[in-house]
């Protein structure tokens, strides 16, 4: 894949991703989610609480989470740029700051306890 297309596809998905987690998190969302959980429940009665009704509602919140995790993560790895990028400015702002920590977030676990 071409570094044009593949920046086009990066960019789609990261507005795609913006928009889905804004969506997502909001109260209607919630609200949404609630409804659907129950009409769910009381739909229970009608089909007498049968594998397939619960099928039903395992299936379909096993796919959305799985979806979501993807698109959490893309929206969480660019604030956590954002962030380190700000901090950063800060630091080098900063007349008395000490650089040694400009990069912590790729040491390991041990490392910067010493």
């Amino acid at each position: 894949m071409e570094e044009k297309e593949r920046s086009r596809l990066y960019n789609l998905f990261d507005n795609f991703s913006n928009k889905v987690t804004k969506a997502t998190g909001s109260p209607i969302a919630f609200l949404v989610a609630l409804a659907v959980i129950l009409a769910w429940g009381v739909t229970g009665t009608i089909f007498g609480f049968s594998d397939t009704w619960q099928l039903i509602i395992n299936t379909g919140t096993t796919i959305v989470t799985f979806l979501m995790v993807f698109i959490i993560q893309q929206s969480q790895n660019k604030d956590t740029i954002a962030l380190h990028l700000k901090l950063n400015e800060l630091i080098a702002a900063s007349k008395n700051a000490s650089n040694r920590l400009i990069d912590s977030e790729d040491l390991t676990e041990g490392e910067p306890e010493d």
